[in-house]
């Protein structure tokens, strides 16, 4: 599943920008690190963090979970660069 969302990442990211480095943190099932205008699976420091679940980054990646209501309601946590989430936005709209 997550290897999916790698794919998709890497096909936004040849079009688009994204300064910083960030990942998604779907804690058992893995990770998904944005950084040096690649996706990847390989978990590594970076700007700010993401934690949420698999099926929640699913959700969030094809408009069915708003990211700030997703925060309001506790189903995904932002740590670190709050800046570098908000770039986020422009990546996936």
């Amino acid at each position: 599943m997550l290897d999916q969302v790698v794919e998709r990442m890497q096909k936004e990211l040849q079009s688009k920008a994204f300064d910083g480095s960030l990942k998604f943190d779907c804690g058992d099932d893995g990770v998904v690190v944005l950084a040096d205008g690649s996706a990847s699976r390989d978990d590594r420091d970076t700007d700010c963090t993401i934690k949420i679940s698999q099926d929640n980054l699913i959700k969030l990646l094809t408009g069915k979970l708003n990211p700030m209501t997703g925060v309001m309601i506790g189903k995904l946590k932002v740590s670190g660069d709050m800046g570098v989430a908000m770039k986020l936005g422009k990546l996936l709209g």
